[in-house]
């Protein structure tokens, strides 16, 4: 005759850990939904709306479309701008001004290569120059890392260079003209060099402290020259358009020794006015720096 006090015995012990399990299921799934809703809080309502992660302000770009590059009347364009229609399917931050000295030391430590100087810019809150791409992408990994160990950066989010896409539509902010300003860059609008008709205010002849020059309409300073910012982007010769374009992966055009150049966008003060075009795009290659080339970032949903 079976055991009846050890069927029952291993019984109930199925059912306990059948229980467990249930449990662990349902602590996973409530995990999994925070960490959903915790990211979904995270993004931005309204275009401009502005938050501080990290100590970083940042401005919120809604999901959207646009025309990205520049129309054939458009005054000093390159062939590579031929427009295409882009869709920007997920909203993303970008970083109030360029990345600064000062948050390369806070975040990363000792400059990478040669130290900033008056002659180009000195200051904590003066662009951050003499970063390679790697480098650029280095300080993003350390800005993900503090913010989420602080708590401030839910699961799914992280800072990043942008995509050619997502820096030119941050840039317009809505707009689509040859600046974010109008058709004409004036030197009371942005730090680049050109005769000066203006003379309200004179291009500095290096890069100057963040947030000099009025935003653009999302609230975003310094699109428009001050220091190149890199994109994630290898450079082709044609823009990518479509649904959330991304080119990071893709190798583009060859240069003459074999590699392959990222994309850099904005212009700098060192710049004529044409090269701080919203759609003006300029290769690069990754292991060099410049004393007029920085970067941004921006927080993007993965």
């Amino acid at each position: 005759m079976p055991d009846r006090r050890g069927f029952l015995r291993t019984t109930a012990s199925a059912a306990a850990s059948t229980l467990a399990l249930a449990c662990v299921g349902k602590s996973a799934s409530r995990s999994d939904a925070r960490a959903s809703e915790q990211g979904t809080s995270f993004r931005g309502r309204t275009a401009g709306e502005e938050r501080t992660v990290a100590g970083v302000r940042l401005c919120w770009c809604p999901p959207g479309r646009f025309t990205m590059g520049s129309p054939p009347n458009e005054l000093e364009r390159r062939p590579d701008e031929a427009q295409v229609d882009v869709r920007l399917s997920r909203g993303f931050w970008t970083a109030k001004f360029e990345a600064t000295q000062g948050q390369w030391k806070q975040f990363v430590g000792a400059f990478p290569d040669k130290l900033p100087s008056a002659e180009f810019g000195e200051g904590d809150d003066v662009p951050m120059y003499w970063v390679n791409f790697p480098e650029a992408e280095q300080f993003c990994a350390k800005l993900t890392e503090h913010a989420r160990r602080a708590g401030e950066l839910p699961t799914g989010w992280e800072f990043s260079l942008p995509t050619e896409a997502q820096w030119e539509y941050a840039c317009r902010a809505g707009t689509v003209t040859a600046f974010a300003f109008g058709n004409v860059l004036g030197h009371h609008q942005a730090n680049f060099s050109e005769p000066r008709p203006d003379r309200r205010a004179p291009a500095m002849g290096r890069s100057h402290r963040v947030g000099s020059y009025p935003a653009n309409a999302w609230g975003i300073h310094d699109m428009h020259g001050n220091v190149w910012e890199w994109c994630r982007d290898y450079y082709h010769a044609r823009l990518p358009g479509g649904t959330d374009p991304d080119m990071s992966g893709v190798l583009g055009v060859v240069n003459r020794d074999g590699t392959y150049s990222r994309v850099r966008r904005g212009g700098a003060w060192v710049e004529p006015a044409w090269a701080c075009r919203s759609a003006c795009r300029l290769r690069y290659e990754s292991p060099r720096r410049s004393d007029h080339i920085g970067f941004r970032v921006f927080v993007v949903e993965r």
